[in-house]
């Protein structure tokens, strides 16, 4: 299932950064971050929460999550960061986590891969397009990922709404 949903994206014939590179399958509709070795090997599954929306994103502030093949271009650490979700309670400071993996999406400079001051909204639909894993499997992941691994989000089932 997998292969065939990875044939119907741009550029995703050629998995992974380079010959022998580990890479990163996110799967919207499992809600799951699979992170696979150099020889294909699933080497660990994460739990994540993605998009409040269905679909690819299309503009800033749709809450969708992007659909493609993008690279990690900067492993950030976001202990500092802080995000207002306009929900009245302002900015929240460690939003993100200990750690932003940021993707390089072509028109959108903000969508990662973070931790979440959260928890309990992994497994869920509530982010406003990035990727959101727990503090301990965002540092996990970062650990085992550099600048320039490759990551395949699989597109959503549009019905499953």
């Amino acid at each position: 299932m997998i292969i065939s949903l990875l044939m119907l994206l741009p550029g995703a014939a050629a998995l992974g950064s380079g010959p022998g590179e580990p890479y990163i399958i996110i799967d919207k509709q499992q809600l799951t971050l699979t992170l696979y070795d150099t020889d294909s090997t699933a080497v660990k599954t994460y739990r994540i929460a993605c998009s409040k929306y269905y679909g690819p994103k299309i503009r800033k502030g749709d809450n969708k999550t992007p659909e493609g093949t993008f690279k990690i271009n900067q492993l950030l650490n976001a202990r500092g960061l802080s995000h207002d979700f306009g929900d009245g309670k302002g900015p929240i400071r460690g939003a993100y986590g200990p750690w932003f993996l940021r993707l390089d999406v072509p028109g959108f400079n903000d969508i990662g891969i973070h931790g979440t001051h959260l928890p309990e909204s992994i497994g869920t639909r509530a982010t406003e397009g990035c990727i959101r894993l727990t503090n301990d499997d965002i540092t996990d992941l970062k650990a085992r990922v550099k600048v320039g691994t490759e990551v395949t989000i699989l597109p959503d089932d549009i019905n499953a709404q």
